[in-house]
């Protein structure tokens, strides 16, 4: 914002402007390197250099080659670099293309494979623009800097219609660890790995001591920092997933941030991921345990049914629009997480209690799957159904979302003092007289002027009186 504002002033005052800086420098292309496409150039004997023809492309390394791990083979070969222009002696160039070169349009040579050309417009085209890509933010100057240039490159050589390579970009956030060390009369640091320090933390988490294992003496706790070699204090994956499983793990690493901002790696948060997990395990459980359900009649189900059917087909469209749109991974995940609680405490005396246990349950193992399949698998199958990685994604009912009734916030001059319970498609008018009529309101209007009232629909009646 202060940006925006000195630039806006510059501008009003005409002694500046905004500009986007690309960053753009001169790209050195070429590498001493064996792997890597051949630069199709040719350096001639009169000491100018030429392309290759194209009827001579691509330029195919030599695979029949000894590396020696000083040389690159086609230096160190002089038959394979011998070739002929026009009928006249040429070497050919034994720099290898920068690897840039290639990954700058790996994507679109995922979707075509022609053995005798770059793309093929009709599978090509099929395909991109890539709905989703996911990358660093280190890559933002190189990489997808370069990968864009290439993309317009094979536009206007007809192999594809698209001006953009990506549709959206998610640029993941780094993993944060604690890190712990010490150091040595010289100034020294050792770090130490935090599977190899007992720690204690106050009320509030921080951590208070750190005392390494092996020998029992204290160390320095160095904060939470970038996962890394050089600190130490990288966690192994497998050392997690053989403890709490792959399950846990994915939906520990989804729902501690979200996925563009720094994720703090916690132990507790990992073990409460793991909790949920068997929550949902016991839900389910408990409910196949009761024997069949029947299906779902909305015109039998009382106030209180209806209410847990359109908890669960509210969290379907949150979930549904916090994946797709938001990209807000930990918000879906939170959403689910509620739902569950919900379930857990339904009851589960008459058929439609358990019809709707059955949906809710079956919603909460569709929603879970992308994050957790491996535990989704097994309860899918529990509650009845084959192959839960086949199983269309829920579809939120519009109809089991329409409220009945609004709860209303009753406020007098900003102070809550009443809630009142109103039909869905109450007028304003009506929920007015509703909220002077309650009798603690009253307690505060008596005898005072009604100067404003401010209505929210659905949610919050303001009274403003003297």
């Amino acid at each position: 914002a202060g940006f925006n504002a000195i630039a806006d002033k510059l501008a009003a005052l005409g002694k500046g402007k905004k500009t986007v800086n690309y960053r753009l420098r001169d790209w050195g292309v070429s590498r001493q390197r064996y792997w890597g496409a051949p630069i199709p150039m040719l350096n001639l004997e009169n000491g100018e250099s030429a392309p290759v023809p194209i009827e001579q492309l691509p330029v195919i390394l030599p695979e029949d080659v000894v590396m020696d791990g000083v040389t690159s083979p086609i230096k160190a070969d002089p038959e394979w670099a011998k070739t002929t222009f026009n009928g006249q002696p040429a070497l050919r160039e034994t720099d290898t293309f920068d690897t840039f070169m290639e990954s700058s349009w790996y994507y679109a040579r995922y979707t075509s494979q022609p053995s005798n050309a770059m793309l093929d417009p009709a599978e090509s085209n099929y395909w991109l623009p890539v709905d989703q890509y996911v990358g660093g933010i280190e890559h933002a100057i190189l990489h997808l800097l370069y990968s864009r240039f290439f993309h317009k490159l094979l536009r206007d050589e007809g192999l594809v219609d698209s001006d953009e390579p990506y549709k959206r970009l998610l640029c993941q956030g780094m993993v944060l660890a604690d890190s712990f060390y010490r150091e040595d009369a010289a100034g020294k640091k050792t770090w130490y790995s935090p599977a190899d320090v007992t720690i204690t933390k106050d009320e509030k988490g921080r951590i208070i001591t750190a005392i390494l294992i092996s020998d029992g003496e204290a160390v320095v706790h160095g904060g939470m920092t970038k996962m890394s070699k050089s600190k130490n204090n990288g966690i192994d994956p497998q050392q997690v997933i053989d403890l709490y499983g792959a399950d846990t793990v994915r939906l520990f690493t989804m729902f501690a941030a979200p996925p563009e901002q720094t994720l703090e790696w916690v132990d507790s948060g990992v073990e409460g991921a793991n909790r949920f997990l068997k929550r949902v395990w016991k839900l389910v459980s408990e409910h196949v345990a009761l024997g069949e359900t029947v299906a779902v009649d909305a015109a039998q189900l009382s106030k209180s049914q209806q209410d847990l059917r359109r908890l669960v087909h509210q969290t379907i469209a949150k979930v549904s629009d916090d994946i797709e749109r938001r990209q807000t991974f930990n918000t879906a995940i939170a959403a689910i997480m509620e739902l569950s609680n919900h379930l857990l405490k339904a009851p589960s005396d008459s058929e439609q209690d358990r019809a709707i246990l059955q949906e809710g349950s079956e919603a909460i193992v569709l929603m879970l799957t992308p994050i957790t399949p491996h535990i989704a698998h097994e309860l899918w199958q529990a509650l009845g159904h084959d192959n839960v990685h086949i199983a269309p994604w829920p579809q939120a009912d519009s109809a089991a979302m329409v409220e009945a009734e609004k709860l209303i916030i009753v406020q007098v001059n900003g102070k809550l003092r009443a809630k009142i319970t109103v039909a869905a498609d109450a007028s304003k008018e009506t929920v007015e007289a509703l909220g002077q009529a309650d009798s603690n309101v009253q307690n505060f209007i008596d005898g005072k002027t009604i100067r404003k009232v401010i209505y929210v629909p659905g949610k919050l009646l303001n009274i403003v009186a003297n």
